[in-house]
């Protein structure tokens, strides 16, 4: 009985939304995006698109996401939006960085992406533009791949810092005290490997068409550059996804090594009480701030 009411509840949200969208006006960028699809299945083979497309949507969206926050650092004015403003990044840290990132991306993801063709064919999962999903049940499905793989990070990322192995493995990712957004993948082979079979797992679930592996690649690169990013910049809008860690929440995990063990959202902290040390120092802060206010 549960089971038939959780459907009919789905089924009328789809409708609902469904209905929403037809009053919606047409994307004018919908019909520009139908054609290179299209150009793209006529010229390359699924091989080609299933590896050689989903390391460039990797590295292009990876790198372009950094922008922003690289650019910051040398803009004064974003200075007060630095969480950690007494630790400013260096070209030393940056460029140590970036190398063991293009070790990690052409050593350790891309044969892993080089099975992404395989698991399309033995899936059955569909390239062609009429079968790909409209935006909102894309988006559904995105939210879906984070809400798993947040609940494998929390735990195995929580199992990474017992003292027995950190030193082993995690260790590598808190090199640096205060991130910056573009060592939001700089970790040991292993890690990469341990905390990115979280991202497979919703793909294996909610997979029906080739979009959603790069379209939940994004997504998943937009969240962990900006928790990593060392800024908390107002009208950020991850911040209105239910639930959203953000930045303030996992430098915090950097700077303290303990707690906020979640990668996207709040509720597992908040569970297991992984959370309090962050709410002292919140409240912590806070005090501070009205007594400087009041001597002001």
């Amino acid at each position: 009985m549960a089971m038939n009411d959780s459907v009919n509840i789905l089924n009328s949200a789809y409708l609902a939304v469904e209905y929403i969208d037809s009053f919606l006006p047409d994307n004018p960028l919908q019909q520009p995006f139908k054609n290179a699809w299209n150009y793209m299945l006529d010229n390359y083979t699924k091989f080609q698109i299933a590896t050689w497309g989903s390391l460039i949507v990797h590295e292009v969206a990876y790198f372009l996401l950094c922008v922003p926050g690289f650019v910051f650092q040398f803009i004064p004015y974003m200075q007060k939006y630095k969480i950690q403003q007494d630790k400013p990044e260096t070209w030393e840290k940056q460029w140590k960085c970036f190398k063991t990132l293009l070790f990690n991306h052409f050593f350790i993801q891309l044969p892993l992406i080089c099975g992404t063709y395989y698991f399309t064919e033995y899936f059955n999962i569909p390239y062609e533009w009429e079968e790909m999903p409209r935006w909102y049940i894309l988006v559904a499905q995105c939210f879906g791949c984070a809400v798993i793989e947040d609940a494998w990070h929390y735990f195995l990322h929580r199992l990474l810092h017992h003292k027995r192995i950190y030193k082993y493995i995690h260790k590598v990712h808190h090199e640096f005290v205060s991130p910056f957004g573009m060592q939001a993948e700089y970790a040991h082979p292993l890690e990469t490997l341990i905390l990115g079979t979280g991202f497979f797992i919703g793909i294996v679930v909610f997979c029906n068409h080739v979009i959603l592996l790069w379209a939940w690649v994004i997504c998943r690169l937009m969240e962990t550059i900006d928790v990593h990013s060392g800024y908390d910049v107002p009208l950020n809008p991850l911040h209105l996804v239910p639930f959203y860690a953000g930045a303030r929440f996992h430098d915090f995990h950097h700077m303290n090594f303990i707690g906020n063990y979640a990668s996207t959202f709040t509720w597992w902290d908040r569970i297991f009480g992984t959370d309090s040390q962050f709410i002292a120092y919140k409240e912590k802060e806070k005090k501070q701030q009205l007594i400087t206010k009041k001597k002001a």
